[in-house]
C-alpha cells in the first residue's frame, strides 16, 4: 500500500462522508471513490459500508484505520527526524524536549542547567504542551525526548528512565473547610459539593461527559479553583505554582506520580543519550 492510499482511506474513515473527505484532501470525489475501491480489491476486504443512511466502517475498516494512523505517524516521524539529523550534520545540532507546561518545572530547570554544562551539549529546544500531548509529540517525531508522567501518560513503545516519584494533593480554594485536615481520600474529593473535578480533553480533542468544567491548561484550571468552581488532584510539585488563593491537602490513596524521561527505542542520537544520562544523574 502507498502512503497516499492510506491518507485517502483515513480521511474517508474519519469523515464517514466521501464529499467531506474529498474536500479535506483537496481532490475531486470520483477519484477518491475509485482509490478506495482499488484498495478494497487489493486487500480483498470491504472497508466501508455505503448506504442510503451514510457511510460506516466495517470491522476490517476499523482495523485498517488504526493501523493506517500508526503507519502514517511513523512516516511523518521518520521525515521529521531525518530533517533534524541533516541539520545536525550541517553543523546545526539540536534536540527537542517535550514537556507538559507547568509540570516538573524544577526538575526541568535542573536538567537544562546540568546538560548545558556538558562539554558536548547542543541546543535544547523545549516544547511546552498541554496535558497528554507530549506523548503524541514524541511518537510523531516532533520531539526527540519527553518528560512523561505515569499513570497519566502511556510509555508503551518507548525507552524510559525513572527520574522521580511523588504523591498527590487536592488543590482547593483558600479557606475551604477541608484545608484544616492533615489528609483526605479520593472518595471525599470526588464527593465535594460544588467543586467538581475538571474534564481534560482526550487524544481526539473531546472532553469526557461529566459535571466538571472543561479545561485545556493549568492556568485556566487554577483560576477556576480560585473562583470556587472546581478542585483538582495534582502532583505535590504543583504547589510551587500556587498562589495565596489556593490551598492543598495530601490525598492518601491517590496513585503516586512517576516522572520519567522517554525516547524512541531506535534513537541513535548522541544528544538524546547525553540528555538522558544527565537526567538520571540528577
Amino acid at each position: 500500500m502507498e502512503t497516499r492510499e492510506l491518507r485517502y482511506f483515513v480521511a474517508v474513515a474519519e469523515e464517514l462522508h466521501f464529499g467531506r473527505a474529498a474536500q479535506r484532501l483537496g481532490i475531486a470525489q470520483p477519484p477518491l471513490s475509485r482509490a478506495i475501491r482499488r484498495l478494497e480489491r487489493r486487500l480483498g476486504a470491504t472497508l466501508l459500508e455505503r448506504g442510503s443512511r451514510g457511510t460506516a466502517l466495517t470491522e476490517a475498516g476499523s482495523v485498517l484505520l488504526r493501523e493506517a494512523r500508526a503507519a502514517l505517524e511513523a512516516v511523518e516521524a521518520a521525515e521529521r527526524r531525518t530533517r533534524r539529523a541533516a541539520l545536525a550534520a550541517a553543523g546545526h545540532p539540536a534536540v527537542v524536549l517535550a514537556t507538559k507546561a507547568g509540570a516538573s518545572s524544577e526538575l526541568l530547570a535542573k536538567l537544562l542547567d546540568a546538560y548545558a554544562a556538558e562539554p558536548d551539549a547542543v541546543t535544547v529546544d523545549v516544547l511546552l504542551c498541554g496535558p497528554g500531548e507530549q506523548e503524541r509529540l514524541l511518537r510523531d517525531g516532533r520531539a526527540d525526548v519527553a518528560l512523561l508522567h505515569r499513570p497519566f501518560d502511556s510509555t508503551a513503545g518507548f525507552d524510559t528512565e525513572e527520574l522521580s516519584v511523588e504523591g498527590q494533593v487536592v488543590v482547593l480554594p483558600a479557606g475551604h473547610s477541608l484545608t484544616g485536615r492533615s489528609h483526605v481520600r479520593m472518595a471525599e474529593v470526588t464527593a465535594l459539593p460544588g467543586l467538581p473535578m475538571p474534564r481534560w480533553p482526550g487524544p481526539d480533542g473531546t472532553s469526557p461527559d461529566g459535571p466538571g468544567p472543561q479545561v485545556r491548561d493549568h492556568t485556566q484550571l487554577l483560576q477556576l479553583i480560585a473562583l470556587g468552581r472546581a478542585c483538582a488532584v495534582l502532583p505535590e510539585s504543583s504547589r510551587a505554582h500556587l498562589r495565596g488563593e489556593h490551598a492543598t491537602v495530601p490525598v492518601l490513596d491517590a496513585p503516586p506520580v512517576t516522572t520519567v524521561i522517554a525516547w524512541p527505542p531506535h534513537s541513535r542520537s548522541r544528544a538524546v543519550a547525553a540528555l538522558v544520562r544527565t537526567a538520571t544523574a540528577l
